[in-house]
């Protein structure tokens, strides 16, 4: 096993969850990705040994694996040994013969209300253990411990950071087209422990997650103002934050978490400003006429891409953190909206509308290398998991007659290669989905 860094560490443990290893045997196979796409892993994941408890962790983490494409779970009909015999000494040849290539066993033990979860991940061929790790923790986080042993397996399998632990906040949607009622969601990444942050009185939107997941940027029209809010999801409460006298949208955080990129109207333009959250002071980062809406920086803390009508059309542009040197990096047919820097720092996905269509695109933080990885009639508001390998969206369908009859807005996740688009599953409508960091 892998060292926890000192962050993951203290996570853990300020979630009541302890990790400690096991001794593995082997070090295992690393598969490249791209080989992962087009021929995914064949993996088998019997329930754990330990009752109920067991089985719903394994079956969680079978679908996080199956839902990112680059693994396929074996069907459970074909297994051999039971999960109790594996559990104790895994009989490679049996599952070999049903051609996985790796197999995940373990086992749940429960003493005084505490719960000892103990996996390991072997490599059949070689017929050695890859990894080996044991979390004590209590029943409450059963799920978070099936999304952190997922993360786990990613990581040995694929040489690179999973996406499981993590939490999405949306807009959830109810009501009809003409009165749609707006509020702040949060839910586990794969639809789960989903609850409401704010009650609908006042119209919510663009949900950003601050880089601890602790916190959330968004616009709300509380008092039919419409401004810049942070939610705090420890306490519960919100503030709003600026003085700028007018309307705010658009914010993100700065990716040490101290500041917010954010754009005001002031006149008839919108320009883009810094906040620092400690002293509260503010900056103007662009100016002259049009509209500078929806800044993101990129990881780095360097720059900020933004869109613009200031050319005559909608396109995307980067600019210095301080706020010069702006120059276009959008060159396509159509308008480009919604840009968001991909935590690897190598891509910077958008929304391009053109000749009535909506796509959501790729490129390379100097414009080049543009792709397209999904169309259709509406869709929009990309957001990048935390190891840049995956994007979530959300898509709109038709609406029919004077009222919307018909219509509906659903989040879906893409790999950044453009296949195994899936939808996510939410309780109502959805849009403006925000990814979280690791929680751990």
């Amino acid at each position: 096993m892998t060292d926890l860094s000192l962050r993951r560490r203290h996570l853990l443990a300020a979630a009541g969850i302890l990790a400690a290893p096991l001794p593995a045997l082997g070090q295992g196979t690393v598969i490249d990705i791209t080989r992962a796409r087009t021929d995914p892993i064949p993996i088998a994941i019997p329930d754990m040994a330990g009752g109920a408890l067991g089985a719903q962790i394994s079956r969680v983490i079978a679908n996080n694996l199956r839902s990112s494409g680059l693994f396929r779970p074996v069907e459970r009909a074909a297994f051999i040994q039971n999960a109790e015999a594996a559990a104790a000494t895994p009989r490679f040849q049996d599952w070999r013969v049903i051609g996985a290539t790796a197999l995940v066993t373990g086992r749940v033990v429960e003493s005084g209300g505490a719960f000892r979860v103990e996996f390991r991940l072997w490599d059949v061929l070689p017929e050695q253990q890859a990894l080996g790790t044991a979390y004590n923790t209590t029943q409450a986080n059963w799920r978070q411990i099936a999304h952190i042993i997922s993360d786990d397996i990613y990581k040995r399998m694929l040489g690179e950071d999973g996406y499981f632990n993590t939490r999405v906040a949306y807009v959830s949607e109810t009501g009809p087209r003409d009165r749609r009622v707006r509020r702040l969601a949060l839910m586990d990444q794969d639809g789960e422990n989903h609850r409401f942050l704010t009650d609908g009185r006042f119209q919510a939107l663009t949900p950003r997650f601050h880089p601890n997941a602790q916190q959330i940027a968004f616009m709300s029209y509380e008092r039919n103002e419409p401004r810049v809010y942070l939610f705090n999801l420890q306490s519960g409460h919100s503030e709003v934050l600026g003085s700028f006298g007018g309307m705010t949208l658009s914010p993100r955080f700065s990716p040490d978490g101290r500041s917010v990129v954010l754009s005001a109207m002031r006149g008839g333009d919108a320009n883009i400003y810094l906040v620092d959250l400690g002293s509260r002071r503010e900056r103007q980062l662009t100016s002259g006429g049009g509209l500078d809406v929806s800044p993101c920086f990129s990881p780095d803390g360097g720059q900020i891409v933004f869109n613009s009508d200031r050319g005559g059309d909608q396109q995307l542009y980067v600019m210095d953190a301080g706020g010069g040197g702006a120059r276009r990096i959008s060159f396509g047919n159509g308008r480009y909206a919604t840009p968001v820097w991909s935590p690897r720092g190598d891509l910077i996905a958008f929304t391009r509308i053109a000749r009535g269509q909506f796509a959501i695109g790729v490129m390379r933080p100097d414009g080049s290398g543009e792709r397209i990885l999904s169309e259709g009639w509406s869709m929009e508001a990309p957001t990048f998991a935390p190891n840049g390998r995956v994007l979530m969206f959300h898509r709109e369908s038709q609406a029919r007659g004077a009222r919307g009859e018909g219509y509906s807005a659903r989040l879906a996740s893409i790999d950044i290669a453009g296949f195994n688009e899936r939808p996510i599953p939410t309780p109502t409508d959805a849009t403006d989905p925000s990814w979280s960091s690791l929680l751990g």
